[in-house]
């Protein structure tokens, strides 16, 4: 979104038709809803930005629920913002820490922000780009004891601030992400305010690790099997003893695995009756151990991510999968197994195995009126094809 565009939609114009439009469908015909709007005598500019405007809304309901339906987005924003409900999760440490005024450094759209001021505390938000820092105006303007600046997190003054969160945006050009000048405001920056004042920093999940200072705790979240982001907490906003962290967050709620460091691996043997696939914040997190001792499990493959057991289990923390059968991973003798069993829809898996899924899948032209999931990996060191049911959840 360019400033022009900003200006048409938050003239009285451009938000009167963005409150009066009807919930976006993907399924609008865009061609004749802009015809009528243009007949109505509004303009280009004001019927494009409306139209963008609602489309994101719409989108953004997956993050935001129904604050989706007064707030502004641009497209980076609405993409790099974080859920409504792990925000929360971060407003909570702050609160809980007694912090009473936190600076939001590189606040975007302001979704952190808007869930740290929900809590009533002080915040002021500091966004760099001046259009987006006008939109997290806009988002933030129901709350009195928020508000934004147009400026660097360098430049922010923090006096009398007594927490801070940042959320570092990857530089241009920076592909690699090990060095901490790949950020801006740089990883030495975000890292040494911690020296001075309770803070959180939102990071890629994908971060070299040597890069999480040894002193802070790194939590790894993930929404509905998707790891979203790690946050690294320092000071009063990270809990003693506490290192290392899964957060996990899907329709059984919240649940957590914790430990003070990376976990010790578990060992290694010969697969069993059942299989689980870790959620990936606990493979980021490197707690597949702990996991595994939990289900009385063992490692499928010592650098393989997939745990066997014995018996079944439930844990929000894995995947379950009963084992049916167990194959030699080869693409003929498998496209008979399965259609001898008439099995149509077909999951394909993979670890520790150099296949395209989809590719492999349509080798095997399943058909049928069957479903099934089959796992590729490696057992023992020798390439298997594993076909599995998932476990009924409780």
């Amino acid at each position: 979104m360019d400033a022009a565009e900003l200006r048409d939609l938050l003239s009285l114009e451009g938000l009167r038709l963005l409150d009066e439009l009807p919930a976006w469908e993907s399924s609008a015909d865009v061609v004749r809803t802009v015809a009528t709007l243009r007949k109505a005598g509004h303009s280009p500019g004001v019927v494009a930005a409306v139209l963008s405007q609602s489309r994101l809304r719409a989108r953004a309901v997956a993050k935001f629920g129904p604050f989706a339906e007064r707030m502004l987005f641009t497209e980076a924003g609405l993409e790099q913002a974080t859920r409504l409900s792990v925000a929360a999760l971060h407003a909570g440490r702050f609160q809980r820490a007694g912090v009473t005024w936190v600076a939001d450094l590189g606040c975007g759209i302001g979704a952190d922000a808007l869930a740290l001021a929900a809590l009533d505390l002080e915040v002021t938000a500091v966004e760099r780009d001046e259009v987006t820092a006008a939109i997290a105006s806009y988002n933030l303007a129901p709350w009195s004891n928020a508000r934004v600046e147009h400026g660097t997190a360098e430049a922010a003054d923090l006096t009398g601030v007594s927490g801070v969160y940042l959320d570092p945006a990857r530089r241009d050009g920076a592909k690699r992400l090990r060095d901490p000048a790949d950020w801006s405001p740089s990883l030495d920056f975000a890292f040494g305010l911690a020296e001075r004042l309770p803070t959180g920093v939102k990071l890629g999940p994908g971060i070299d690790r040597e890069l999480i200072p040894a002193d802070a705790e790194a939590q790894w979240v993930s929404v509905d099997g998707d790891v979203v982001e790690l946050g690294v907490w320092f000071g009063d906003v990270a809990r003693p003893g506490i290192r290392r962290s899964a957060l996990v967050i899907g329709d059984h709620g919240s649940a957590e695995l914790t430990a003070a460091g990376d976990s010790d691996d578990a060992d290694a043997g010969a697969l069993g009756e059942y299989l689980f696939e870790p959620d990936g914040a606990v493979i980021r997190a490197r707690l597949i151990g702990d996991l595994a001792r939990s289900l009385d499990g063992r490692m499928l493959d010592p650098s393989i991510a997939y745990i066997t057991a014995d018996s079944p289990a439930q844990s929000p923390f894995a995947a379950g999968f009963r084992v049916l059968e167990d194959f030699p991973l080869d693409k003929r003798s498998l496209k008979r197994e399965l259609a001898a069993r008439r099995i149509g829809t077909l999951e394909i898996k993979k670890r520790g195995v150099d296949i395209d899924p989809a590719a492999f899948r349509t080798a095997l032209a399943p058909t049928g009126e069957k479903s099934a999931t089959l796992v590729l990996t490696r057992v023992g060191g020798k390439r298997r094809a594993l076909l599995v049911e998932r476990l009924a959840a409780v």
